[in-house]
């Protein structure tokens, strides 16, 4: 079964973007999978992460968007946190990238998250 995580806010500190959620789980538990999807009907992105043989769905809605593009420009490194553990995910600035350039133009995610999308990045 997947389960989600959702992101709460993103904030740019020492040279590191941090992914913020509220959720209790120990992250260090956590094994990032280096790969990324979009969710267009939600207007999120999502980190793919697995624990224990199932994946855990990292949502990054787009209120955090600003701050993502600031932290991928900066070149930093991105972790999730949860203020209490937190681990890197790995892979974040290419596949982010990769999905920027993908969905620009592109009527397949839907017009709200190609709209959003190329105003922001």
């Amino acid at each position: 079964m997947k389960k989600r995580l959702n992101i709460t806010e993103a904030m740019m500190k020492d040279q590191e973007l941090l992914l913020m959620t509220e959720e209790s789980t120990n992250l260090t538990e956590l094994s990032p999978a280096g790969q990324m999807l979009v969710d267009s009907d939600q207007l999120s992105f999502i980190y793919l992460a697995e624990q224990d043989g199932d994946y855990t769905y990292i949502t990054i809605p787009e209120k955090t968007w600003s701050v993502l593009k600031e932290g991928l420009a900066a070149g930093a490194m991105v972790s999730l946190s949860n203020g209490s553990s937190q681990v890197e995910l790995v892979s974040f600035k290419e596949e982010m990238e990769y999905l920027i350039e993908n969905i620009k133009g592109n009527s397949n995610y839907g017009d709200e998250m190609v709209g959003k999308v190329e105003l922001i990045f």
